[in-house]
């Protein structure tokens, strides 16, 4: 009978954990398109905010290149050079991914760019004696993939509260286990 009880705790232990564990996010959204191409390319950073400037970068490319998406306006890469910049547009939908092309001489590559959500920031006015390079302004860090800390520190509360509810049932005892 202890051991049917003990089973029962870690079944209910390990549903517990295996509904309050954060999922991972599959990359298969039904796409079929090869995007192995005989160049490299890449869109630096992936996440911008509206109104932000990203670099285009190719690399192996005998000919020119032409990168289009509907979040900047074309652009143009010439044979020899690895990489432009362009500004994306400052209306773009916060939380929207838009799909860049790169296109190398006919053969066609394509990578996803992210539209950062938040509120934009405002950038106070530099007065004119103040140096113009101030260095990367750091936050706090981390990543928790989207989760806050309430919904951190609920999953938490559920995983010892569904252990502790094992550990009961199975330390519980009955007139029947008298023996």
């Amino acid at each position: 009978m202890r051991a049917i009880r003990v089973a029962s705790a870690t079944l209910l232990a390990a549903t517990a954990l295996t509904l309050t564990a954060p999922t991972a996010a599959v990359a298969d959204d039904g796409d079929t398109k090869n995007n192995i191409t005989s160049f490299g390319f890449r869109v630096t950073p992936s996440t911008i905010a509206a109104g932000g400037q990203v670099t285009l970068s190719v690399d192996g490319c005998q000919g020119d290149t032409t990168v289009t998406s509907g979040v900047f306006d074309d652009a143009h890469i010439s044979h020899g050079q690895q990489s432009v910049n362009a500004q994306v547009f400052p209306d773009a939908k916060p939380g929207a991914m838009y799909e860049v092309t790169f296109d190398c001489k006919g053969e066609k590559g394509t990578t996803d760019l992210t539209i950062a959500t938040g509120r934009p920031t405002h950038h106070p006015t530099m007065h004119p004696t103040t140096p113009a390079h101030r260095g990367v302004k750091a936050g706090v860090g981390g990543s928790f993939g989207g989760l806050d800390l309430h919904e951190i520190a609920l999953g938490g509360a559920l995983i010892v509260g569904t252990l502790g509810t094992a550990y009961y049932w199975t330390r519980r005892r009955t007139g029947d286990d008298n023996s």
